[in-house]
């Protein structure tokens, strides 16, 4: 999962590592800016790499985007936060039989064990998977983010994961460049296919460019439509940060059912949590949606071979608060 909540924050909250290193220029101007060309679009990532008529038709597990790395990653996923890894195995093994391949899990969620269960009993080729897992905040560093990787890939039964994310910047411990560091180390041992972050802000993600020369690939941070993190997401955008949404649909009910929301999903005939689904999609944005129920699996997944129009988009997009419905900053909160 990820979150944040203000965007972005003061640079005088920037992560020092080492008092040594010269400050990172961050550019405002250029942050503000591009998040105030991105209100003008009706569709945010009109140009990005996935191509969405092609996309549409084809099968589930084929829709793929394409990484800065050159990996590819399906378009959208299964969240598994707050599962145990009993529930974890049965729900993953549904998730699976229903369509989806990309399965989101955590070091944090404790259930990486029955994560793996789900995709050793599903005898699904590897290769059609992609498994998520996220070093805990306890294992920044360096030779702690190894010993962390093999503990979860032996809990999934994998011998590589397809992408490691640092799950929270922890910015008061000052580690998470030292972290992404030994990732890309790790990556280039074939532990991990593709490096990435969340909850990261956009001065966070300047640090890493800057400090090790590589962006992640991936960042996945809390988004949904009365939180659309629009500079964020122009930010990155810019540097080809794939942007993935946990709790895509809000964390309540109340962006559900907004009274906007259930008119275009009437007007579709949708569920409007599919609308909101699609509005994902068609701005460039991989949503984790979370559900232990095969029926709404079926549901979050016939999202694709139709879409919202113009004007559907841009009501949505007038939801938009500025609110984080998680309450967490990424400056402030330190994951263990």
């Amino acid at each position: 999962m990820s979150h944040s909540t203000h965007e972005p924050a003061p640079q005088s909250k920037a992560a020092t590592n080492t008092a040594q290193e010269p400050e990172i220029e961050y550019d405002q101007e250029k942050i503000d800016q591009a998040g105030r060309e991105a209100e003008k679009q009706e569709d945010f990532f009109d140009d990005h790499e996935f191509n969405k008529d092609l996309s549409d038709q084809v099968g589930v597990a084929d829709r793929r985007h394409t990484l800065h790395d050159g990996n590819t990653i399906p378009p959208i996923g299964l969240g598994t936060a707050r599962m145990d890894n009993g529930v974890a195995e049965g729900v993953v093994y549904e998730a699976l039989t229903a369509g989806f391949r990309l399965i989101d899990t955590a070091a944090n969620y404790q259930n990486e064990s029955g994560v793996g269960r789900a995709l050793k009993d599903s005898l699904l080729p590897r290769e059609d998977l992609f498994v998520t897992t996220k070093l805990p905040g306890r294992d920044h560093g360096t030779d702690s983010v190894r010993r962390s990787l093999e503990g979860s890939l032996q809990r999934l039964q994998l011998e590589k994961v397809d992408l490691y994310l640092i799950h929270w910047p922890n910015p008061q411990r000052g580690l998470y460049v030292e972290s992404f560091r030994t990732m890309l180390e790790l990556r280039e041992e074939g532990l991990i296919g593709s490096v990435g972050v969340s909850n990261f802000t956009p001065e966070m993600v300047d640090e890493l460019i800057a400090k090790v020369g590589e962006a992640p690939a991936v960042n996945q941070v809390e988004l949904q439509p009365q939180f659309q993190q629009e500079a964020l997401r122009a930010h990155h955008h810019g540097h080809r940060v794939l942007v993935e949404a946990w709790a895509p649909l809000g964390h309540d009910s109340k962006v559900i059912n907004h009274e906007w929301i259930q008119e275009i999903a009437a007007d579709q005939g949708r569920t409007p949590a599919q609308v909101i689904l699609r509005w994902h999609i068609q701005n460039g944005v991989v949503p984790i949606p979370k559900t232990s129920k095969p029926g709404r699996m079926a549901e979050n997944l016939d999202v694709f071979g139709w879409e919202l129009s113009a004007e559907q988009m841009h009501r949505i997009k007038l939801l938009h608060t500025g609110l984080s419905a998680s309450g967490l900053d990424p400056w402030e909160h330190e994951e263990l």
